[in-house]
This record gives structure tokens, C-alpha cells and sequence, in this order.
């Protein structure tokens, strides 16, 4: 019975699976963000991830401590919010400055004073996409749905109707005020993450793990 009920789901999300490519929110060089005039278009492999950067040569190894700005939601006029409520942008703003700072905390001492070898950096939540509901999860059961996760997982895309988190990274020399490296980031759970396709933050979530891993590994 349960079969039978899915199967007027099924039919249009199984015509939607060929948008879904290039459905979703695509990061833009936030106008408001104060590197925006510094960042350009990332001809990289990883421009999917991070699709705008900028980086000037820095030994890394160098810097032993880190100051945490706390993070801020972003209130230009191209955020990447769509219709999400402020509770929702507070909750994932908190979460990442959280889950950042446990991260960072591995490779640096984390302080609260600029000073010789400390870097600044400053996170900036821009954007979000929720898991869409019931549609999100069944993706993970129907067969259409897994062939299309499938491929995506292997070409590192985003998963059906996947939600998505969307911030910016600035980072200074905090005696000099320097800026050092700067980049937008858009981050999602694996597109084959079954538990990540449950709760409609869930996914933007995992997507801050994996984008606080990617930073620290950056640094080193």
C-alpha cells in the first residue's frame, strides 16, 4: 500500500531529476563581503566548492594561534537565503561558529588577541538550502532517485533536492591587518549521505563539517 501512495510522488520528481543538475543555489562574490572586490572567478578543480577566491602567498606554518571573529549572517541584498526564517540562518550561524572553531582548534591556539603569527578570520554565513521534504529522502529509496545520487557522488555533485549551506572566508594577518587568502564556499553532504537527507538542516549542517575540515587542511 505504501508502494502505491509514493507512485503519484514518484512520476514528477522522476521528470524534475533532469533539472536538479542545475537546480539550486549557485554562490556569487557577495557584494557586501569586504574581500568582494578582491575575489576572482576559480579556474581550480575544486571551483565547484569554491567557485570565487583569493590568496596571496603565505607560508602557513608560521602562524601558531588564530582569533575567531564571530560569525555573522549575511544581510546584503544577494544572500542566498530565498524564504529561510531567522531562526533557521541563526541556528546554522551558531552552529558554525561552533564547529569552526572545534576544528580550527586542532591546528592553532585559539585566542581572543592579535598579535605575531595569529591569524583573523572572519566566517560569514551567505547562503542556505533546506533538504526538501519527504522528496529529499525518498531520492535515497526510489531507483530513479539512487541512480542519479550515484553519479553524483561520484562526480562529487549535490543529491536531489539536497539542501546546501553557502558562506564566506576571510582571512587576515591579525598584527597587520593584511588580507591573505579570502573565498566562497558552497558545501553539501555526499550525494549517497542517507542520514544527512533527514532533518531540513541536517544537510547544510554536514556541509559546515566538511567545510570547517577543508579550511584547517588549507592551512596547514
Amino acid at each position: 500500500m505504501f508502494k502505491h501512495k509514493l507512485i503519484p510522488l514518484l512520476l514528477p520528481v522522476a521528470a524534475a531529476l533532469s533539472l536538479a543538475a542545475c537546480a539550486g543555489v549557485q554562490p556569487v562574490p557577495y557584494t557586501a563581503i569586504s574581500s568582494s572586490p578582491q575575489l576572482k572567478q576559480n579556474r581550480d578543480d575544486d571551483s565547484s566548492h569554491v567557485p570565487y577566491k583569493y590568496v596571496e602567498p603565505v607560508v602557513w606554518s608560521r602562524y601558531t594561534q588564530v582569533v575567531l571573529d564571530p560569525v555573522a549572517v549575511y544581510q546584503g541584498a544577494d544572500n542566498q537565503f530565498g524564504d529561510m526564517k531567522n531562526d533557521d540562518r541563526t541556528e546554522l550561524a551558531n552552529y558554525m561558529a561552533e564547529t569552526f572553531a572545534k576544528k580550527l582548534s586542532k591546528r592553532f591556539d585559539v585566542t581572543k588577541q592579535a598579535g605575531l603569527n595569529t591569524l583573523r578570520v572572519k566566517l560569514t554565513l551567505t547562503g542556505a538550502e533546506k533538504t526538501t521534504p519527504i522528496v529529499g529522502q525518498v531520492m535515497h529509496f526510489d531507483i530513479a532517485g539512487n541512480l542519479y545520487n550515484g553519479v553524483q557522488a561520484v562526480r562529487g555533485g549535490q543529491g536531489a533536492f539536497s539542501g546546501s549551506v553557502s558562506y564566506a572566508v576571510e582571512i587576515y594577518d591579525s598584527s597587520s591587518g593584511k588580507l591573505l587568502k579570502a573565498y566562497v564556499s558552497k558545501q553539501y553532504p555526499n550525494a549517497m549521505n542517507l542520514p544527512a537527507a533527514f532533518g531540513s538542516l541536517s544537510a547544510a549542517r554536514t556541509g559546515l563539517d566538511k567545510g570547517a575540515d577543508a579550511l584547517v587542511s588549507q592551512l596547514r
